[in-house]
Order: structure tokens, then sequence, then C-alpha cells
């Protein structure tokens, strides 16, 4: 009796053994699996084996190889290191005019406009518009002086200061007003149309705490109504005595001097 019930507990222990490492093996084929598809690019080794392997080390090395998989991809991506600030490439900022400018009127019947002024500022000379229109063919809008002056650094010496004369204001920009130094006034107000610091009803009072006025005139010709009322320097010329000139010529330069040391410390003169 003995010897049939041993066989008999002995083939059902086995087949219980048998039973339950199917369920583990099952088990963790299941979890493999589900570990792998939660993976990015996840491929399936055809190749490889996973005999004598738990599953703690299968999962462990299926992780690593995915980490390895990314990591060349993250090396390859490019760094961009800061460029030393001596290396970058810097556009030159254009540097400001010192170049002093002096506007004289537009209109023709004036005693000086840009036809005449470099002959008379800065040869001391005066010559009628008249005459210079009917030596000149093309009508310049803006003129380059040199102004000849003693260089105060080297007595005995000479120096060459220029300065731009012009009678079209309105293409002045507002760094360019900043080198407006004098204006020669004709009378009328529109003159001053459309220029900086004129108060309301278009009285250019302000302008000459600003800009240095002048007026030039022949000696014995009447004085105009709004000059008289002005804050501005008269010049006056002989309308023959040409060697006279040169001392209305002066007093300009010597009054000039003196507004632009005060006011104008910015620029070259």
């Amino acid at each position: 009796m003995l010897d049939r019930w041993l066989p008999m507990v002995t083939i059902d222990m086995i087949r219980k053994s048998f039973v339950a490492r199917k369920v583990v093996i099952y088990e963790m084929c299941s979890v493999f699996f589900s570990l792998c598809l939660e993976m990015e690019d996840f491929n399936i080794d055809t190749m490889g084996t996973y005999h004598g392997l738990t599953l703690k080390s299968v999962t462990e090395s299926v992780a690593s190889k995915q980490l390895a998989q990314h990591e060349p991809a993250i090396s390859r991506q490019p760094v961009n290191k800061p460029t030393p600030v001596a290396q970058q490439q810097q556009t030159p900022a254009m540097k400001e005019s010192r170049v002093p400018i002096i506007i004289v009127p537009a209109t023709l019947s004036s005693v000086i406009t840009v036809h005449n002024a470099v002959d008379f500022l800065q040869d001391y000379k005066y010559v009628s518009v008249e005459d210079k229109k009917s030596c000149s063919r093309k009508r310049e809008s803006d003129v380059l002086l040199q102004r000849k002056k003693p260089d105060i650094s080297h007595p005995g010496q000479m120096i060459t200061v220029p300065y731009q004369i012009l009678d079209n204001p309105s293409r002045l920009s507002l760094i360019d007003w900043k080198r407006v130094v004098a204006v020669f006034v004709a009378g009328p107000t529109w003159q001053f149309k459309g220029w900086p610091w004129t108060v309301k009803g278009g009285s250019p009072a302000d302008i000459f705490t600003k800009i240095k006025g002048f007026h030039l005139k022949f000696t014995g010709s009447k004085l105009e109504a709004n000059v008289q009322t002005w804050d501005v320097q008269v010049l006056e010329i002989s309308s023959t005595k040409r060697h006279l000139d040169k001392a209305s010529v002066l007093k300009f330069w010597d009054t000039l001097d003196k507004f632009m040391v005060k006011n104008c410390p910015h620029l070259r003169f």
C-alpha cells in the first residue's frame, strides 16, 4: 500500500512544481515585455538569449542599452559657446561732425547769400550777388568756407578752420542743428519758418538765444523794422569802398568767436 502511495505523491509534487515554474516564467515574461513597450525606440533582439538571467538583470540591461542609444544623440547637438566681446563684429559708430554751420538767406535780394558768402567771410572782400550769379552757372545750396586764423597754441603760425554755409536749413537733422552757430537775417519772419525754438506767432526771438544773429547792410540804407527789435549784430559795408570790407568781416569773426566760446565749446573754431 505504501509502495503504491509514494510514487503518486512524487508525481503530484513534480506536477505542481512544474506548474509553479510555468507561472513564474509567464509572469516574468509579462513584466519584461510591459517594461520594454514603455521604453522609446524598443527593438526586439531576436538573436539574443535570456537563459540564466533574472528579471532584474534583464530589465537593467535593457534600460542601460536604451540610455546608451540616447547619449550619442545628445552629444551630437551643437553647443553655442559665447563669443568673446573682442571677437564680435561691431559697427563703428558715426562720429559727429564738429564743423560749425552758418545760415544765410535764400532770397537773392539779400546783401549776402550762398553765392558771395565765401568771398566776403573768407577773402574779406564783398562781391555783389548779381556779379557772382553772372560768373557761376551752377547754384550751390551750401559751400565750405576755409577760415585762416592765428594759431593760439603756436604763436606766429596760422591754422585753417572749416565752416559750412547753407541757405536751406530744412534739410538739417536734429544733430546738425547743434552745429548751427550763426544766421544772417534778411528781415522777414518767414525766413525762420519751420526752425526750432520759434515761438508762437512765428517770432524768432528765442532763436537768437541759441544762435548768434547778424544783419549785413550797406551804409546809409534803411534798417529793416524787424531787425531793430531782434537781438542781432548789425554789420555795415560801403557800396563802393572795398578796402573797408575787412573791418566788418573781422568784427563778424570776433563777435562769433566770443559767442562760440560761451555756447559752442563742442565745435571746432
